[in-house]
């Protein structure tokens, strides 16, 4: 039996009445064919160990998260695999709050940073676990020039635009639907960003579906369609710990596919320049220990690799692991870069879940993009998205332990 309770509201108003209901899916083993009927049955939570003890029941559920300052409702969507993998996922900023992974004994673990209130990811949040946009990384300077008509955006990183500006997606509530799928669980997200909002030029819809696999991987695809030409680089900004926080991130093991970087200025604006990496400490063509040469890059990594693959094709862009956890997480992409930012700006005054504190380099970010500062380097790929045409995108975090 698969058990999915959704809250469903009725009516455009925040303060509409909200009904819940629970739908009782029997499922044939080949999920073909179900017989749906209605059950005021309350599903009890799968215990920690479900993996071990058989297969976990798939579902979609739904609670309230909190209340925002202005009165709007944000709730928490836990998406559950038949593996016991949970992601809980809420509306505000679209934010990934916890993914449950097991390690090479079985035990589960959660292996991204957060809080567990919204009050901390309202107050005090360097974007843990949100989507951001419209514009992913820096633009510098807050300006660029499209169809000779140049815009200044908010800027928010010292003369900067970073992560869509004072107020990104990863500040504002997404519409959400939960959804059954044929090989896992899943939550789409949706939002419409308004013309002039940051500085952007146009109306952008944007949709973000996050599905939890039975082969656990946890897929994010993207969508996005403009009403005037506009730039936009959606990422997703986990702060991955594999150890599940038992220790930081210096001892993973990291291997990117990428044989070039974009170096930065002291304002982490790319020059332009697209450099090797073989023979400096930005290399991890080959698995490298995070901390083996990390005192050699001024101020820790903070860099767009530039894959190797096809740039439209969906290709492994980087593999990380926890030796002695077991666990490790591989991630393929369609986008062309990947920003791997090493927690060089944790510094020990944030307090996440379960009261533990988020000291440097606690956990890491592994953001597929375009490149940053995109607009303002005509030979980078482009991120300009056009009326009539949909921008499309994917992102795969598969997990598994050895």
């Amino acid at each position: 039996m698969l058990l999915i309770e959704i809250g469903a509201a009725f009516g455009q108003e925040k303060n509409d009445m909200k009904t819940k209901f629970s739908v009782v899916i029997t499922a044939a083993l080949t999920l073909a064919v179900g017989i749906g009927s209605i059950s005021c049955k309350k599903k009890q939570p799968a215990p920690a160990d479900a993996a071990a003890k058989g297969p976990a029941r798939m579902d979609v559920t739904r609670a309230p998260f909190g209340t925002l300052p202005d009165g709007t409702a944000v709730d928490i969507y836990t998406l559950t695999n038949k593996n016991g993998l949970k992601a809980r996922i809420m509306t505000y900023g679209a934010i990934l709050v916890s993914l449950e992974v097991p390690d090479k004994a079985g035990v589960f673990g959660d292996i991204v940073l957060g809080y567990d209130t919204l009050d901390g990811y309202v107050k005090n949040n360097p974007y843990f676990g949100a989507i951001v946009g419209r514009y992913g990384n820096r633009i510098a300077k807050g300006r660029f020039t499209l169809g000779g008509v140049t815009y200044k955006l908010a800027t928010n990183n010292g003369e900067n635009h970073l992560h869509g500006g004072l107020k990104g997606f990863d500040k504002v509530v997404w519409e959400a639907e939960p959804r059954m799928e044929e090989d896992g669980v899943g939550l789409k997200l949706s939002y419409l960003s308004k013309d002039g909002e940051e500085g952007y030029p146009g109306n952008l819809e944007v949709k973000v579906h996050y599905s939890l696999t039975n082969d656990n991987e946890l897929r994010i695809a993207y969508e996005a369609e403009a009403d005037k030409a506009t730039p936009v680089n959606l990422t997703h900004h986990s702060y991955f710990n594999l150890s599940a926080g038992a220790r930081d991130i210096l001892g993973h093991e990291l291997m990117l596919a990428a044989d070039r970087y974009t170096p930065v200025d002291k304002g982490l604006i790319p020059t332009g320049k697209l450099a090797p990496v073989k023979g400096t400490p930005m290399d991890f063509t080959a698995p490298m220990t995070i901390g083996s040469r990390i005192a050699k890059v001024d101020g820790g990594y903070d860099h767009n690799y530039v894959l190797n693959k096809p740039e439209v094709a969906t290709g492994l862009a980087a593999r990380l692991a926890d030796p002695p956890s077991g666990r490790v997480m591989e991630i393929y992409t369609t986008e062309p870069g990947i920003q791997f930012y090493s927690g060089n700006f944790l510094d020990g005054t944030i307090t996440g879940k379960g009261g533990r504190v988020y000291a440097k380099h606690f956990g890491l970010c592994l953001e597929t993009q375009h490149f940053p500062d995109s607009p303002n380097h005509p030979d980078f790929p482009s991120t300009i998205v056009y009326p009539g045409r949909v921008l499309k995108s994917l992102t795969i975090h598969k997990f598994y332990a050895k």
